[in-house]
């Protein structure tokens, strides 16, 4: 195996681009102080992986280049942001019937001339 060269390392894989063409989380955490914008923990260099950008409108395409749609949540705070978030559309339930088009006092005039 003399003069073989050994294999290049497989580049990382890209994060979602912004309309800037820059990581959304590499921006917000150039921009907001690392602190959970919940329970207020602080997080040093070396934990930044637990710290997560949550989108304040749920949808992930919408990344303003003024982060205006971000927070920074801690990996606890976040799975509970979003498990609320299913828990309210379980709440919510979509109107499954038509209008009520009954008529419950139809006989009450008759009844209150007795």
């Amino acid at each position: 195996m003399r003069g073989r060269k050994p294999p290049k390392p497989a580049a990382p894989a890209a994060a979602p681009p912004t309309s800037a063409g820059q990581n959304y989380r590499d921006l917000a955490l150039k921009m907001y102080p690392h602190v959970c914008g919940r329970c207020g923990r602080t997080f040093a260099h070396s934990s930044l992986h637990e710290l997560t950008v949550h989108h304040r409108n749920h949808n992930h395409d919408d990344n303003p280049a003024d982060g205006s749609n971000w927070e920074l949540l801690c990996l606890y705070c976040h799975d509970n942001e979003h498990q609320r978030q299913v828990e309210r559309q379980k709440t919510v339930a979509p109107r499954t019937t038509g209008v009520a088009t009954g008529q419950p006092f139809a006989g009450l005039k008759d009844l209150l001339k007795k």
